[in-house]
């Protein structure tokens, strides 16, 4: 049953019938809520039933929802809600916050700025403990039922379609009379993929979604096109639960059972697979993402885009140059201010034009923005270059080869170190210097037609910018920022509920290279990504496997190269048999989403050879990164 929106009635009746809340004509100004609540916040926790029992005990598991809201007032509110695993275990944020709670187990501090800005705007924040998490009972799940349920549960109780509690056992009833029913959700990284699966779900009352940094597939989280990065999702339930709950026993071994380590597609990572129900999705979406992201790749956002873009829901993203960052720590002032009007328009309904304004803002260099109208991978044409003895080229050039030797010491830094160099352990092909500039928005991909030495194969390709510049350095520990000793505050302090976080700077590295886009992939796979098969050495086999989305402007002198390796040590696990690949040039390609059609790239001088390739300076190669990579999701 939908509460009343006292903003969405007619202005004259709101005046004329004298039924408009007091604080109503002081709350919006200049396009923006203004700060008008300004009582102590009402913080309470309501344990809400998901009708899911996962940790078998024989009773629907209670989710823990804490709660800040306006106090004083009968005024209905909209909800802004963070749903995270990591409110106890690992911390929100760059300063990894931690829930806190007073003596009698009241939620105290709040994680994030969220509630501090917020709420004296005429909101309230609620931070949902997904199931087996903090104080939520059941089973974290990575991305499954229980993890979607847990937010989706919380978002029916707040429109009354679900029961909730003041106990997480027993206890009495409780309503949320206090709220209009309008929930946007945000979050980074986990928190933010809740986020785009509770959206897929199309759940009544959903109005938008800010998913930072965030998941859309959990297959390309842990695998890719076959192969393994390493880890699986066991560790990470392990993690967010903390060592514990001894319940959830089967739920682990679930998570076990259907991640195999050779990388096949299973029933485990369709369910956890948000994309074929983006036609489901009716909230609109503000997502962020940095292109330089190692930890949720760029596919993440690309693959989750296009999907919304085909079924027209209203969005708008920021793509950064950091890595895993929020933008609250590299684009702050304009963050607050851009977040505010969005859910000002899709939550309180203000008429403040920002979906008129630019869809899409792309950081070029180092704090240097530019917008665009709509986001320019969503016009982008594919151009497809062919590797050959000349480079990389329009056309593919018959009865051309090339080989190299997987070695499994190596990565994609190694390959792309000394590309005037020969090496057995890649093969690389080059433009000539560019013409003219040649932007790259969108995902492309890679065809190989490859012949295994052994039963075992698998493959990298890397898009590598060749060119001298000045990048964020998101390869360095703080992911292209670093904390400054000053903070600035951003909302309301409370006793036990700072509003004030760390200042930060952006950090630069000059390169005369960068790895603009990568991808893996298993030749095992090369007919199905649900069942490998034993290759025969000797026979050819083609496949072609996705390359991450980019949004890079690869600039006039620079040169684009494409390089194929074996396995890329910085991500993917070997093959049980490495073994020399050779390749058939003529049936090998690369397809490129480029803006401006393949017009703009036969006309940037492909005459490629690889004596022109640039001699790179051993001080201006781009560092190894400090970040783990093979690691599982955090929200660090």
């Amino acid at each position: 049953m939908r509460r009343s929106h006292w903003w969405a009635l007619p202005c004259a009746a709101l005046v004329l019938s004298g039924t408009a809340p007091v604080a109503a004509a002081d709350q919006v100004r200049d396009g923006r809520s203004q700060p008008v609540f300004a009582a102590e916040p009402v913080r309470e926790t309501v344990w809400v039933e998901t009708g899911l029992d996962g940790d078998g005990d024989g009773l629907s598991d209670r989710v823990a929802a804490d709660i800040a809201r306006p106090a004083g007032t009968d005024q209905p509110v909209p909800v802004i809600m963070d749903a995270s695993p990591y409110y106890s275990c690992c911390g929100r944020g760059n300063e990894s916050e931690l829930k806190t709670y007073d003596e009698q187990g009241r939620p105290l501090g709040f994680p994030l700025f969220y509630d501090n800005y917020f709420v004296p705007r005429g909101y309230a924040t609620v931070l949902v403990d997904l199931a087996g998490t903090n104080r939520s009972e059941g089973c974290v799940d990575v991305g499954g039922p229980s993890d979607i349920t847990s937010a989706k549960a919380v978002i029916d109780w707040l429109n009354g379609r679900s029961p909730g509690f003041d106990a997480p056992t027993g206890g009495n009833p409780v309503e949320a009379g206090w709220s209009t029913g309008d929930v946007g959700m945000i979050g980074k990284s986990y928190d933010g993929t809740i986020a785009n699966g509770v959206a897929a779900t199309g759940v009544e009352g959903l109005r938008t979604i800010v998913p930072i940094g965030a998941i859309s597939s959990w297959y390309d989280y842990y695998r890719s096109d076959g192969v393994s990065f390493g880890f699986d999702p066991v560790g990470l339930a392990e993690n967010v639960e903390e060592g514990g709950r001894p319940d959830c026993g089967p739920v682990k071994q679930q998570l076990i059972d259907g991640a195999p380590a050779n990388g096949d597609v299973t029933p485990l990572w369709t369910e956890r697979d948000h994309l074929p129900n983006a036609g489901q999705v009716t909230a609109s979406v503000f997502a962020v993402h940095g292109l330089g992201d190692l930890n949720v790749k760029t596919i993440q956002f690309g693959q989750w885009w296009d999907a919304l873009a085909a079924r027209g829901v209203p969005r708008k993203v920021w793509l950064s140059q950091t890595g895993h960052v929020d933008p609250f720590d590299f684009r702050r002032a304009e963050w607050v201010d851009t977040l505010h009007r969005w859910f000002d328009h899709w939550l309180l309904g203000v008429d403040n034009g920002i979906t008129e304004e630019p869809a899409a803002s792309i950081e070029r260099a180092p704090d240097t923005w530019v917008d665009e109208p709509d986001w320019s991978g969503e016009q982008a044409q594919d151009a497809v270059l062919y590797p050959s003895a000349d480079g990389l080229v329009p056309q593919p050039a018959p009865g051309g080869t090339a080989s190299f030797t997987d070695d499994p010491a190596l990565d994609e830094y190694d390959w792309a170190a000394q590309p005037d160099q020969p090496s057995p352990a890649r093969a690389l092909f080059s433009t000539a210097s560019l013409t003219d500039d040649l932007r790259l928005a969108g995902t492309g991909s890679v065809t190989v037609t490859a012949v295994p030495s052994t039963p075992t194969a698998h493959l990298s390709a890397v898009l590598v910018d060749y060119g001298p510049a000045t990048t964020r350095d998101y390869l360095s520990p703080g992911e292209g920022i670093r904390n400054l000793r000053t903070e600035s505050c951003w909302g309301e302090s409370r006793p036990g509920d700072d509003s004030c976080y760390l200042d930060t700077e952006t950090t630069t590295a000059d390169v005369d290279f960068e790895i603009i886009a990568r991808g893996w992939a298993d030749l095992a796979n090369h007919a199905s990504l649900s069942e490998e098969e034993p290759l025969e050495p000797g026979q050819p086999y083609t496949m072609t496997f996705r390359l991450a989305t980019a949004d890079h402007v690869v600039p006039a002198g620079h040169q684009l190269a494409l390089i194929i390796g074996g396995t890329d040590s910085m991500f993917i696990v070997p093959p049980g048999q490495p073994g020399q690949i050779g390749l058939d040039l003529a049936q090998t390609s690369v397809t490129l989403p480029v803006v401006g059609g393949a017009p703009a790239v036969t006309a940037s001088g492909l005459e490629a050879a690889f004596d022109r390739l640039p001699q790179v300076r051993p001080d201006r190669v781009p560092p190894r990164p400090d970040v783990q990579l093979n690691r599982d999701e955090t929200g660090s």
